[in-house]
């Protein structure tokens, strides 16, 4: 029962630091994708006239 109490922090830190990963990921890959949309945008209005 001890190994148990010792080895869930040790996973538990190991879960964390993947989630933290994961979630800074997918924070760039957004900011990248509003990046490129805002630029599309920029495109498109530029195409269709100022408005």
């Amino acid at each position: 029962m001890d190994i148990a109490f010792n080895v869930l922090p040790i996973l538990l830190l190991i879960f964390y630091i993947v989630l933290a990963v994961l979630v800074l990921g997918s924070l760039v890959m957004f900011i990248r994708l509003a990046s490129r949309g805002i630029k599309a945008l920029d495109i498109y209005i530029k195409r269709k006239g100022n408005f």
